[in-house]
């Protein structure tokens, strides 16, 4: 496999940096120090004891979701060979517990898997917020947490712009951009590890004979390794594999959009497999005519000979538009089949 292309490294992020050349070119970018200060980074620098000592004085007892799996998977989170089911249990544990069980196994050659999954701040460390201020973010986008040892999140996607910061341990991070969907060989829909479709092909040892587009997505890879303090802006819709690299990891991440919307793209998604996809050729072409005009072309193209009042329902965003929609809709999907 050929070297990785490397995610371009940024010194010294303001919020105007972020917010006009960063955010607005789509393309990620790892931002050198970003979160330094922070006190977590500091103890997360002196040792994992003093890193876990800090976030066990955040805690407040709430029980969370804990992520185990054996040691023969080697911390890939990934589904078992009939994609009907995964490689790891959900159990449950106090954060504070968690990590006296994450400490006592940090220097066993092969560990079990454990890993505490995207915890809300406010719900589980209340305090950790005010104290972590993310300088390129309004506060009332929180973070959440994840605490773990060796673990591999596998390729997937997020609706959502990202901002992942490391606390603590090493991670590596491999990006593909979007356009890329069609070489990653998407899994189901309904059934995920972790509730966003992965990838199916392992990112250290795939198979080109299964998964032979994979190649191709594999020269558009972008990769990025961060210490404590670093953070990564992931764009809206990027494919990214994580892997924690150290017995002891901790990462914050702040998820965001911006964008105005009055439904989940997902359901307009299924509604077109349901309705298009298994039409004749033909009639999907003339529907793929109809979606590229009025739904992805800029409207003030594709509507230009309309005022905005006589564009009706696929006239400019409002409330009331919506509440019309989503009204025609509900009356449609009621219909029996």
């Amino acid at each position: 496999m050929s070297e990785r292309a490397q995610i371009l490294v940024r010194h010294g992020v303001d919020l105007k940096t972020f917010r006009e050349e960063i955010e607005t070119a789509g393309v990620p970018v790892v931002m050198k120090d970003l979160v330094a200060d922070w006190p977590a980074v500091r103890a997360g620098r002196e040792s994992p004891r003093a890193l876990a000592d800090l976030i066990r004085g955040y805690d407040r007892g709430r029980v969370a979701k804990v992520i185990e799996g054996s040691p023969s998977i080697r911390g890939h989170l990934f589904y078992r060979d009939d994609l009907r089911s995964v490689n790891f249990i959900r159990t449950q544990g106090t954060i504070s517990a968690t990590l006296e069980r994450l400490l006592a196994i940090a220097q066993q050659p092969q560990p079990p898997l454990i890993f505490l999954e995207s915890m809300k701040t406010e719900d589980f460390l209340p305090d950790f917020a005010a104290a972590h201020r993310n300088p390129l973010l309004p506060g009332d986008i929180p973070p959440r947490v994840w605490i773990g040892n060796d673990v591999k999140v596998q390729t997937h996607y997020d609706l959502l712009s990202n901002i992942a910061c490391v606390v603590g341990g090493r991670r590596r991070f491999t990006l593909f951009p979007p356009d890329q969907l069609p070489n990653l060989y998407i899994g189901p829909l309904d059934f995920t590890p972790s509730g966003t479709p992965i990838s199916l092909v392992p990112l250290d040892s795939p198979d080109l004979t299964r998964y032979p587009r994979f190649a191709e997505a594999l020269r558009h890879a972008q990769q990025a390794e961060l210490t404590p303090g670093d953070a990564l802006y992931i764009p809206y819709g990027w494919w990214h594999q994580v892997e924690s690299l150290t017995p002891f990891n901790v990462l914050a991440n702040y998820w965001w959009n911006s964008a105005t919307s009055y439904g989940s793209p997902y359901s307009v998604l299924l509604h077109a497999a349901l309705c298009l996809r298994d039409l004749p050729p033909d009639q999907r072409a003339v529907w793929r005519t109809m979606f590229d005009e009025l739904v992805f072309k800029d409207p003030e193209q594709a509507l230009a000979h309309l005022t905005p009042e006589q564009r009706g329902l696929i006239g400019p965003p409002t409330p009331r538009r919506a509440q019309e929609v989503r009204a025609i809709l509900a009356e449609l999907l009621s219909k029996p089949l």
